[in-house]
């Protein structure tokens, strides 16, 4: 499929803990809309969603070009536990690497603390008698007939999902693919991930783990894929079908199948992407995204419209910001804090009369209880309907009418009796203080990289963002919010806009001043074949292009900065480039450089891409007008701390370079802004509603 081409009608759609978001998109209209997510049947709201937005249109099914998936089933897979019964298997004598994992302790001064449990109990962890060195050379050779008395075991204990990791495979992954071998001919029907093949690279704890996680989640991602598949050919859509992935690319479904662990932050990096595109649009140099929906937050920082990425991050963490207390997973990925902090988080007061919010969330079933599904437990969503920012007639479309009373009685139990506090002072306290959280989080993932948040501009999107979005730019110092248009559903149009793209990494330890060129020009020239395979494989176009990337630091050092490279062939030219690109990035992070100390590589990646469409750049200069508001309601205003009354306006009555002046409130179907007293607001050319302070 050539993507420069005109796409016609195309489907975004991004399952989350609380709501599946679905958008339908042409050149030339956006459609979309918001289901409650069955956690048992993932599958039955997406068809049905889709079906009811094709309908309302009457487009045909068949007509659909390309259809985009993003999902949080993998993350919620890792953090309620609800994986495949999984063995790993490694070499003797490290069965618990994953236990011990790096002996560190993330909080040193709690002496109660309590270390994440590994996903894979001890009991169904196992060793092989098998040794190579850290240059790949064979040691101990592998132990055959250890290998068929564990498949033995593996049969009798009906595990369905295996992992392998051995120390050293990223090097030489020959006795990792010999183990694979012997248990796929015993075993046909099991699914079995090499450490070699999912994360090969240096730091056993960390590649044991993404192993580990891959297999934990494959036999529940792989048969869901697959069933969405079928499910949309049934229902007439043939078109190609392409997973989000955690880096922000695009790949296919047989890559999702192999590979689910790079899908666990697949949501997420949809949004990524629209702040990317929104930023270039409107020329803005400095971006921090703040993505809130019904389960959690996510903030992410852009420059010069790129997210930050990493290697590596934390899924299932024990302990709210506290990195080490979850499961490293190191794959690429677009670097954000997230945190339970939604609409669904549930309110409640700790031992020592304070009010928490999060990290446990209401869901979709029963969700808050203002849903009226039999939830009792107070919510974010409660707070805000009983303020009355919410208007509960039109909440996700009028799709589910929201119940007032439900809400305060949710609030009397939970809050209001144990504090002795009016409802309304307790589903403020609520709010703000989860406005907090995501402001902590926002300010310490900032500082952690070395950023300022001042100079920034905040992008909101999600269900529940532009009702927090100005008072948390407020508490971040932030002078101008923007609102994009379906804000509601901001991943799954982001899924729309991201590039077909694929990283292969390899660790692949080299001295800088005595690099082996040919050597070095070997690995990338591998990496750069298994990267364009999949791309290729994935768009048809036959056309990837690649960069090329090194994670370096100085000789001593633990942690590494990726830095570009312009080829895969190394010469002295391109060394001296690389060695200029290291020192120009370390000065930029740390300020200053080491001097007299070599730098070394510890790792090689290429990622290929394809070439996408330059974004088209509007005149954003409009002029002002009034418009009319199409009622009032009284409302919590958190600049005053008072019910005051808001102009009620809906957006789809709201055209280019309308201009409204806070206090008010600005309704649509899948979410909700509010712009506060000494705000104001203007749809920009792009119909994004651009918020900045408006004092009289």
């Amino acid at each position: 499929m050539n993507v420069e081409k005109e796409l016609g009608w195309e489907i975004g759609v991004d399952i989350g803990g609380t709501f599946t978001d679905i958008v339908l998109r042409s050149s030339s209209e956006v459609l979309s809309t918001k289901v409650l997510t069955s956690s048992e049947t993932p599958v039955l709201p997406v068809i049905a969603g889709i079906k009811k937005l094709a309908g309302d249109i009457g487009i045909p099914l068949k007509g659909i070009n390309r259809v985009v998936h993003g999902t949080t089933l993998a993350t919620n897979a890792i953090i309620e536990k609800k994986g495949a019964k999984t063995a790993f298997i490694t070499t003797e004598g490290f069965r618990d690497v994953i236990e011990m994992r790096t002996e560190s302790r993330f909080d040193q001064y709690d002496l109660n603390i309590q270390m994440p449990p590994p996903l894979i109990t001890r009991d169904k962890r196992f060793t092989i008698s098998e040794r190579l060195s850290a240059t790949g050379a064979k040691l101990i050779n592998l132990n055959k007939a250890e290998v068929n008395k564990l498949i033995s075991i593996l049969e009798k204990e009906k595990f369905e999902s295996i992992a392998i990791g051995f120390l050293h495979a990223h090097v030489n992954p020959i006795h990792e693919l010999m183990t694979k071998k012997l248990i796929r001919k015993a075993l046909p029907t099991i699914p079995i991930s090499i450490s070699s093949e999912v994360s090969p690279e240096i730091r056993e704890y960390e590649r044991f783990t993404t192993t580990c996680v891959n297999a934990y989640i494959q036999p529940v991602i792989s048969p869901y894929l697959g069933v969405l598949e079928k499910q949309l050919r049934l229902i007439g859509i043939g078109c190609p079908i392409f997973l989000m992935l955690s880096n922000g690319g695009l790949s296919d479904v047989e890559t999702g199948k192999k590979f689910p662990v790079r899908m666990v932050e697949s949501g997420p990096a949809g949004g990524a992407i629209l702040a990317g595109k929104i930023s270039k649009e409107c020329k803005l140099d400095k971006v921090v995204s703040f993505d809130m929906g019904g389960t959690t937050a996510k903030v992410c920082l852009l420059d010069d419209g790129k997210p930050d990425t990493a290697r590596e991050f934390e899924v299932a963490r024990q302990y709210r910001f506290k990195r080490g207390s979850g499961i490293p997973i190191r794959i690429p990925v677009i670097e954000m804090v997230e945190i339970g902090a939604g609409g669904g988080s549930v309110c409640k007061i700790d031992e020592y009369g304070r009010i928490l919010v999060g990290p446990e969330s209401a869901g979709s079933d029963p969700g808050p209880a203002c849903y009226g599904k039999g939830g009792f437990e107070a919510t974010i969503t409660d707070a805000n309907v009983i303020l009355n920012r919410i208007n509960p007639q039109i909440f996700a479309g009028g799709k589910l009418e929201l119940s007032s009373i439900d809400a305060k009685n949710s609030f009397e139990l939970a809050l209001a009796r144990p504090l002795n506090e009016p409802i309304n002072i307790c589903a403020a306290g609520a709010v703000e203080m989860v406005d907090e959280n995501m402001a902590n989080a926002a300010r310490e993932h900032a500082m952690e990289r070395g950023k300022s948040l001042l100079d920034r501009t905040l992008i909101a999107f999600g269900g529940s963002a532009p009702l927090h979005a100005v008072r948390l730019a407020q508490k971040l110092g932030i002078k101008k919010i923007i609102i994009p248009a379906n804000a509601g559903v901001g991943s799954a149009v982001g899924f729309l806009d991201a590039p077909i793209t694929y990283e292969t990494t390899r660790s692949f330890y080299q001295r800088l001043s005595l690099i082996n060129k040919k050597q070095v020009s070997a690995v990338l020239a591998k990496l750069e074949f298994e990267a364009k395979k999949v791309v290729e494989r994935v768009s048809s176009s036959g056309s990837a292009l690649c960069y090329f990337s090194a994670y370096m630091r100085f000789v001593g050092q633990r942690h590494e900065i990726k830095i570009r490279f312009p080829s895969s062939e190394l010469t002295s030219s391109s060394v001296q480039k690389i060695r200029e690109n290291f020192l120009e990035a370390y000065r930029s992070q740390y300020s200053q450089t080491m001097p007299n100390v070599d730098m070394e590589v510890v790792g090689w990646s290429v990622t290929a891409f394809l070439k996408q469409p330059p974004i088209k750049i509007r005149n954003n200069k409009v002029k002002s007008k009034g418009v009319r508001p199409q009622n009032t309601r009284n409302a919590l205003d958190f600049i005053t701390g008072k019910n005051i009354e808001h102009k009620v306006y809906s957006r789809k009555n709201i055209s280019i370079g309308s201009k409204i002046i806070g206090p008010a409130i600005i309704e649509e179907d899948q979410t909700t802004t509010l712009i506060p007293k000494n705000f104001a607001a203007q749809i920009n050319g792009y119909g994004y509603l651009v918020i900045e302070e408006h004092i009289t």
